[in-house]
């Protein structure tokens, strides 16, 4: 019986052990079931298939902002049209302005601790801090969507269901394949102030003037995507993961005080009402002026304006076609300059809205930031195709479809350090790039953070070099990423995790997709063919919904590179690169029987010389054959030897004759033959290689991954040189992002502990210490 079950134990054991190792060899095998079926909406190529369909809404809103009271009073007109091959029998919308309200799901579902608030000294005494202690109270507010009212076309009223951040409206009938719906909703809601909750939209309120700078984002019922993955996509919003929305046509109808300016989505339809003839007449000298921005509302006119404060009220009207969205701002606030940009064969406006403290930064920088951004991403996915691209300094950053908010506020003097500046650069392309992802490459954000964040951050670093030579990028360069890579993998997720669920959601949805993306372009594929897939990407899936599959599998049905294995270690894991050289072999061929020979006969005296030394340090060691005479053999030679025969001399010529030319340059010790042994305790990844050679020349050699797909562990590389090489280096560009340099070296380079370095910190401080008392004597 015990025998019977050590077998089982030690087969068990044995299954395990092979499981493991397979599991670990796997990281070549195609993703499989890990990723969706193809069908006949989403092929196997990454395109969107012959039955892929999608939805519509179109939307006809007027809205009121009262100054006075701050609050928004709103009513739309919703036209749905049902191009899914099912009947629908209600319909889902969202309410994502119900996450303001105090009593709203994710504030309940909200993890908190005292950690912040409560400190504990040596002595066991406990302080608290009473503003971070404030954040625990129970409060309550009067945010959220107020809706007041839902009716059909005809004016009658429909049922509707609200559940927390999301509204369902049941129809009176289904709603058939290819027909459509129109539907009244009337609402109000007070705006929050978003400087004390810090969320996308609301207020900033100046108390010097008492005036408002009001941003206005998610304010309206939207429709939620209805598609063929999901069905209806009504995840709740829980603050994080944004907003996943249907492509239509708007109409916006926007009352607000008549000193106010606008900044909206779309274009303005009655510019001549609400502008004067002066500053109409610069609107349309700025669609003309290609090289420098037009001030249309300069900052002495908008300083006035903010003393004056007009009851009166002017209604300015929008129109955008197929944008997913719709966003605007409004102050008297605004300083407004635009400038005309060329993409393709069409005229883009790049325009710009800021308070007089967002001055010098903003009105030197961000309407050229716009244009570049536009050119920039135009040139790796695809023409901007929408008629305006507007930035807005609101101390914050949020994108919405041609107007994004964007911070970079100078100190009250106008001063700004270098990080502001390039800070305020950097945001402002970020959140003008998102109009390609996801505004028109429309992904689901609520579910995949990493498809519009990772992918805008990576075109990103791409136009930030492209701004300035050496532009101080913050995410895209491989080695920035290293630290969180390096850092405890139980604090991570995948890529591939659901956007609320997400620990580190900068690294995670920004950071390390950006870096991925930055390495399969320069290291993996190349420029030419990353950049070819990624436009095919891009073309593909414009104004439609991708999901992650289709970008995966698009990349390599354009480029004719099987890249499941990248995928697999930098979408759908958290392990980090970690190449390093186990060891180097030489090798070097003899020239000649007599070069061997005498290579042996150095080797044999030298190993002699170092025993005779060891025995001679005993004092009055004698060896054994020099104690008795006799021993001692006079009759053999032994320089035979190291001497090579008759026979081998006459096969090595024999041997040499009938050698090529390069092969005779082995045999004459010409080539130097080095074997690289290679171990890698991370993810797959590509080979570089750098040779230093002893004449102080060096040379780079890139290997593709595949070299690890019979082993992912363990490889050995044999190369072949002309030059001795002194030295080999790992990835001396650092452009795979591996976390341990100390093993990229062979021979390995010398290491100062952290003792060491503190110790020459010491001594670097007490050099500089005695040089200056010499100064000042």
């Amino acid at each position: 019986m015990k025998r019977l079950l050590l077998a089982g134990l030690l087969c068990m054991a044995h299954l395990l052990n092979a499981q493991n190792n397979k599991e670990h060899d796997r990281r070549f095998e195609q993703l499989g079931t890990a990723l969706p079926t193809p069908n006949a909406f989403r092929t196997a190529s990454g395109a969107p298939g012959y039955k892929y369909w999608q939805q519509q809404a179109d939307y006809l809103i007027h809205v009121d902002i009262d100054d006075e009271n701050q609050r928004l009073t709103g009513r739309e007109k919703i036209t749905y049209i049902n191009r899914s091959p099912e009947p629908l029998s209600y319909l889902w919308l969202q309410l994502d302005e119900n996450n303001k309200r105090h009593d709203t799901d994710s504030k309940k579902a909200s993890a908190s601790s005292l950690k912040n608030a409560v400190k504990t000294n040596r002595q066991g005494e406990k302080s608290a801090n009473i503003r971070a202690l404030s954040r625990h109270l129970p409060r309550t507010n009067n945010l959220g969507t107020r809706i007041t009212k839902v009716t059909g076309a005809n004016g009658s009223m429909l049922k509707y269901t609200v559940v927390n951040t999301m509204m369902r409206i049941d129809l009176p009938e289904p709603l058939l394949p290819g027909a459509e719906y129109s539907f009244n909703i009337s609402w109000w809601q007070n705006i929050s102030d978003r400087m004390k909750s810090w969320s996308r939209g609301g207020y900033e309120y100046f108390p010097k003037e008492g005036n408002y700078l009001y941003t206005i984002t998610q304010w309206f019922p939207r429709m939620c995507v209805y598609d063929d993955a999901n069905g209806w996509q009504h995840k709740q919003f829980y603050g994080g993961g944004e907003f996943a929305l249907t492509f239509g046509n708007y109409e916006v109808h926007i009352t607000v005080p008549s000193d106010h300016v606008i900044a909206a989505t779309g274009e303005l339809q009655n510019a001549r009402e609400v502008l004067s003839e002066k500053h109409y007449a610069l609107f349309q000298k700025a669609k003309k002026s290609y090289d420098k921005p037009v001030v249309i509302i300069s900052q002495d006119e908008a300083m006035k304006k903010e003393k004056l404060k007009t009851k009166d009220k002017k209604t300015w009207i929008y129109k955008a076609e197929n944008v997913r969205d719709f966003a605007f701002g409004t102050s008297r606030k605004f300083i407004w300059d635009a400038m005309a940009v060329k993409i393709g064969d069409r005229d883009v406006m790049a325009m710009s809205y800021y308070p007089k403290e967002a001055n010098p930064l903003y009105e030197k920088y961000s309407t050229e930031v716009v244009a570049h951004t536009l050119k920039t991403y135009s040139k790796y996915s695809l023409n901007y195709p929408y008629p305006v691209a507007i930035s807005v300094e609101a101390r914050n950053g949020m994108e919405y479809p041609m107007i994004c908010f964007n911070y970079g506020r100078p100190n009250p003097d106008g001063t700004y350090s270098e990080s502001l500046k390039y800070g305020m650069i950097s945001v402002v392309i970020h959140e003008v790039g998102h109009n390609f992802f996801p505004m028109i490459i429309n992904s689901d954000e609520r579910q995949w953070a990493w498809m519009d964040e990772g992918l805008d951050t990576f075109l990103q670093f791409l136009t930030e070099q492209e701004w300035e030579n050496n532009y101080p990028s913050r995410k895209g360069p491989p080695h920035l990423i290293v630290n969180y890579m390096k850092g405890d993998r139980k604090g991570m997720n995948p890529i591939m995790t659901g956007a609320d669920n997400v620990k580190q959601y900068g690294n995670n949805a920004y950071g390390k997709p950006a870096t991925a993306l930055t390495i399969l372009r320069e290291t993996v594929m190349g420029r030419e063919l990353f950049d070819y897939a990624f436009r095919e990407y891009a073309r593909r899936w414009a104004f439609r919904h991708p999901k992650p599959q289709d970008f995966f599998r698009t990349m390599e049905d354009a480029s004719g590179m099987d890249l499941d294995w990248f995928w697999k270690g930098w979408f759908f894991s958290t392990e980090p690169v970690d190449i390093e050289i186990s060891n180097v072999t030489e090798f070097k061929a003899f020239s000649s029987p007599q070069e061997e020979t005498a290579q042996k006969k150095a080797a044999y005296e030298r190993n002699n010389e170092i025993l005779s030394a060891a025995r001679n340090k005993e004092e009055g060691y004698v060896f054994a054959a020099n104690r008795k005479p006799g021993l001692k053999d006079r009759h053999s030679n032994r320089k035979k030897l190291f001497k090579p025969s008759k026979s081998q001399i006459d096969r090595y010529k024999e041997l040499k004759n009938s050698l090529a030319d390069d092969e005779k340059e082995i045999l004459n010790g010409e080539v130097h033959f080095y074997q690289v042994d290679f171990k890698n305790n991370g993810i797959i990844m590509p080979i570089i290689l750098q040779l230093n050679y002893e004449d102080g020349t060096e040379e780079i050699i890139r290997i593709p991954a595949e070299i690890w797909r019979r082993s992912n562990t363990n490889v050995s590389k044999v190369f072949a040189r002309k030059k001795a090489v002194k030295s080999f280096l790992l990835d001396p560009l650092r452009e795979t992002a591996d976390i341990d340099e100390s093993n990229n070296r062979f021979p390995p380079a010398y290491q100062p502990t952290r003792f060491e370095l503190y110790k020459s910190g010491i001594k670097k401080s007490k050099s500089s210490g005695k040089k200056k008392k010499k100064k000042n004597s």
